[in-house]
């Protein structure tokens, strides 16, 4: 595909000049874009992955002990804290994943232009976007939380106890957001240790903290559920300064200073032109999962257990694609703002490639072995026939999953994410609209929903691969 006449080609000098003094200076304190612009790429990606990817594992390791704690003080308790995780992953995954990635976009693009002072501005910018953004989750789930959870079948003390930890969370949720934003405004520059590192020592406090909090040490009372939820804002609170303290200092690639905490429009449409359908994308994957379940529920407890533990292998994938979607957006970002499109569109299609492999081996495995893995959850015949059933239907479709993954991410980082969103889109349609016409209007049994979801992972890969083979992506 051509290079747009306004890009330079690597052969240009234009394209190799020098930074200037300005932002030499500056990108010598941490990872830049002249230490990622013409990298070989796959090391590159790999050297980028590596600390999300142990982010990742913690996240995981420690992303039920709220429930684990609180489940101590009884059944009500359990599915009060039960019914608001999926609204507080929604949060973290918009705040690391859907706007955090319309950040770290604008950051990339700005430092591989040299442009520093929209560098800065994107700092200040995140800023701004953490604080409405914690406004709005707080306004929509301390405003109508008891409406929501009750929509969603929480009555008398399990109500109370999901508004308990819910309003504390959500009010102090714009630790959260703050976090996040300004994580991913160095992960933008290339330095993905640091907030790596910083995120990781979050978790270590709250597994610390938690048990504290809810059950009361020494001369701190016992909270109980408000003390989950207290635990998980007060173990950001550290993060937050360090990085602050970090942008502020200027000790790396972006700094966050007072000329810079203005109003910049045009900085602002830059992040949520990308965030906000990546974001959306968010959403619409987490109703996704929420009608493919209702579609099960009529068919009984096991098989929603034996469902929900099969489609769990798709969680995975999404912790992986994350770990190097992160490095694919930085570089390809990068590539893009210093004018080099083709290699951006060779670092989207490699990533996306690498990322197809890792699904597609995840896949395998499960369609091989899938009595082995559903074993290790549940051994109720009921359970494992239709976690069976499911893997072997979907398993194999994983692949274009990963694809899709991949090239999702290499769009936000060239700043283009409307066909993404399109993908996105496809994909519920499919699974949720074909399985919901395939069993409650024609009446057919688990196998007949599975094929639309098997069928959507396709269509979600081919859709973006044909955006960006067509050059409307990169």
């Amino acid at each position: 595909m051509a290079t747009p006449n306004n890009a330079s080609s690597p052969s240009d000098p234009a394209a190799q000049a020098p930074p200037s003094a300005a932002t030499a200076g500056r990108a010598g304190a941490a990872p830049g874009a002249s230490h990622l612009l013409g990298k070989p790429i796959v090391p590159t990606l790999l050297r980028l992955a590596a600390p999300n990817w142990v982010v990742m594992v913690t996240l995981a390791a420690v992303s039920m002990i709220d429930i684990f704690f609180v489940g101590r003080f009884g059944l009500d308790a359990l599915a009060g804290v039960s019914i608001t995780f999926p609204m507080m992953m929604l949060m973290q995954s918009m705040a690391a994943g859907g706007m955090g990635g319309g950040v770290a976009s604008a950051v990339a693009r700005a430092r591989g232009a040299g442009k520093q002072e929209d560098v800065d501005a994107v700092a200040a910018q995140a800023l701004v976007t953490a604080i409405g953004m914690a406004a709005l989750f707080a306004a929509l789930f301390v405003g109508f939380g008891r409406v929501l959870y009750g929509a969603l079948g929480a009555t008398g003390a399990e109500l109370e106890a999901a508004l308990t930890y819910s309003n504390v969370l959500f009010l102090g949720g714009a630790v959260v957001w703050l976090f996040h934003l300004l994580s991913a405004v160095i992960r933008g520059t290339g330095n993905m240790v640091f907030p790596a590192g910083l995120l990781v020592l979050t978790q270590v406090i709250h597994v610390g903290l938690c048990p504290a909090l809810v059950f009361g040490i020494g001369p701190l009372p016992a909270y109980g559920v408000r003390g989950a939820a207290l635990s998980a804002i007060f173990s950001f609170a550290p993060g937050v300064v360090a990085l602050l303290v970090h942008l502020v200092s200027g000790r790396g690639a972006a700094r966050l200073s007072l000329h810079s905490l203005r109003l910049r429009p045009a900085i602002l449409r830059d992040i949520l032109r990308v965030g906000l359908p990546g974001s959306a994308s968010n959403i619409l994957t987490n109703g996704n999962v929420t009608i493919l379940t209702a579609l099960v529920g009529p068919f009984g407890t096991q098989a929603v257990t034996g469902f929900s533990i099969a489609s769990r292998t798709e969680y995975v994938q999404t912790t992986l694609a994350f770990g190097l979607g992160a490095a694919i957006l930085t570089l390809v970002g990068t590539e893009i703002g210093a004018g080099n499109r083709a290699r951006a569109l060779r670092v989207a299609w490699i990533g996306a490639s690498l990322m197809a492999v890792l699904a597609g081996a995840i896949g395998l495995f499960v369609f091989a072995f899938p009595g082995w893995f559903i074993g290790q959850f549940s051994t109720d015949a009921l359970v494992l026939a239709v976690g069976t059933l499911y893997l072997r239907f979907v398993a194999p479709a994983y692949v274009f999953f990963g694809l899709g993954l991949g090239l999702f991410f290499g769009a936000l980082g060239a700043g283009r994410a409307r066909w993404p969103l399109a993908g996105t889109l496809a994909r519920v349609a499919v699974a949720s609209g074909g399985g919901w016409l395939m069993t409650s209007v024609l009446g057919g049994g688990l196998s007949s929903l599975f094929l639309p979801v098997a069928v959507s992972f396709v269509i979600f890969g081919l859709i973006i691969a044909i955006a960006m083979w067509l050059g409307k992506v990169v």
